[in-house]
């Protein structure tokens, strides 16, 4: 069916997309998320189109009418309407071409709709453009929102940590070395030792997030720009600037831009780092509130939950439990970016999409679950001042202060009598 019989077969805008999409949909029955699922890609793909249309209305290679019902359906999807018309799973061949077909057949329908003309996909709302260059760009503009979200959370679980340090000032735990009594240190130290290690975990993502705003729109599909109209590039990315509100700039090189998922597998690398020391500090509070009789119990957890269908009043640390799992969530993303970002080949990287889900669900679950971390399990947890002094008497501050001035061997021995 050509685009103008799917035209005057719409029943109502009830389907909106076309041949393409639904050619997809066959070759692509993977289970997993929908590009409805999935709107902030949807978003922002779309804000992609709207600055093309007005950039291509500019240059005069694209009508008025159209470009403003091109515009007006691109307003619609990115207002959240229409997601259902999103169908195809997000990780599919080909690079991304039939998310990109998705959007250019849904816009070009509802367009078509609003204007009264025949919009379309490829000749009007793709015009200038290819998948090679909208998809990095679409990709970059979803993935530095969650990545600001992340920041936003992370820095709050460093805060809630300083915060417990600030409260428990004058305590001092049994430290442990290899899971055996060590020496005595303050609580304070503790806490702030953890929140010590978000920050350059945060600083890695900040640094990973930098190269995305450099988006290649304008290269079409090789880098060099063919098939767009002169200053098309130009126009484009002020109108997306202006759309997004992010400091987008030209790729220096919209040919690597293109064919190299590295900037997107930097950003799944720290994310991924960050997961690990979440994971670290919630293995370390889980340990402490072991037992409580049978373990360490210097540390009570908020008891969000019940733990057991069958042993009443048993409490299971599931926070902590949830941080370690999407920690290791993130770093089954990071090994699929790598080697999707490996396998690239010559002009295009054509492995894209599984790093973008990858990127887009790790990006939300270490936002969430840093909320979650920080408010329901680090903001409510409590010392057990009373286990934390008697565990105290295993402490070898004492051996370390008689080997300084009787020598090692002298106090090693004093502490095996």
């Amino acid at each position: 069916m050509n685009w103008s019989d799917h035209l005057a077969n719409l029943n109502g805008g009830e389907i909106l997309y076309g041949a393409q999409t639904a050619q997809a949909l066959t070759n692509f029955p993977l289970a997993g998320p929908r590009l409805s699922e999935r709107p902030e890609l949807v978003k922002a793909v779309a804000a992609v189109k709207i600055a093309a249309a007005r950039a291509n209305v500019a240059l005069g290679e694209l009508d008025e009418t159209r470009g403003r019902a091109i515009v007006a359906a691109g307003a619609e999807v990115r207002a959240g309407r229409h997601l259902g018309q999103f169908v195809l799973p997000v990780v599919q061949g080909g690079g991304g071409t039939s998310t990109n077909m998705n959007m250019n057949e849904v816009l070009a329908a509802r367009a078509s709709q609003l204007s009264d003309l025949v919009v379309h996909p490829n000749d009007h709302v793709n015009r200038g453009q290819s998948t090679n260059d909208v998809m990095p760009t679409a990709i970059a503009i979803a993935v530095i929102p969650l990545i600001d979200q992340a920041l936003v959370s992370l820095r709050r679980v460093a805060e809630s940590l300083e915060n417990k340090a600030v409260e428990y000032d004058d305590l001092v735990h049994l430290g442990r070395t290899c899971l055996q009594d060590a020496v005595p240190i303050p609580v304070a130290d503790f806490h702030r030792g953890q929140a010590a290690s978000i920050g350059p975990a945060m600083d890695a993502l900040v640094a990973a997030a930098s190269e995305l705003y450099a988006v290649p729109l304008g290269g079409t599909a090789v880098g060099t720009g063919l098939g767009a109209a002169p200053g098309f590039a130009e126009a484009a990315l002020d109108e997306l600037t202006e759309i997004t509100g992010l400091a987008l700039t030209a790729a220096p090189s919209p040919s690597y831009s293109l064919a190299s998922l590295e900037p997107l597998t930097a950003v799944t690398e720290a994310a991924s780092r960050a997961g690990r020391v979440l994971a670290r500090i919630a293995r370390d509070l889980r340990l402490l509130a072991s037992g409580p009789v049978g373990g360490i119990g210097e540390i009570e957890l908020p008891a969000v939950q019940a733990g057991s269908s069958i042993m009443p009043g048993k409490v299971n640390p599931v926070i902590p439990e949830l941080v370690m799992q999407v920690s290791f969530l993130l770093n089954g993303a990071t090994a699929t970016a790598r080697s999707a970002t490996e396998v690239g080949e010559l002009e295009v990287s054509a492995m894209a999409p599984v790093v973008t889900l990858g990127l887009l669900d790790g990006l939300t679950n270490l936002h969430r679950v840093s909320e979650v971390f920080a408010e329901r399990c680090i903001t409510g947890l409590r010392w057990r001042e009373d286990t934390v002094a008697r565990n105290l008497a295993g402490s070898l501050e004492p051996a370390v202060l008689t080997a300084t001035t009787d020598g090692y061997e002298s106090a090693a021995r004093s502490v095996h009598r």
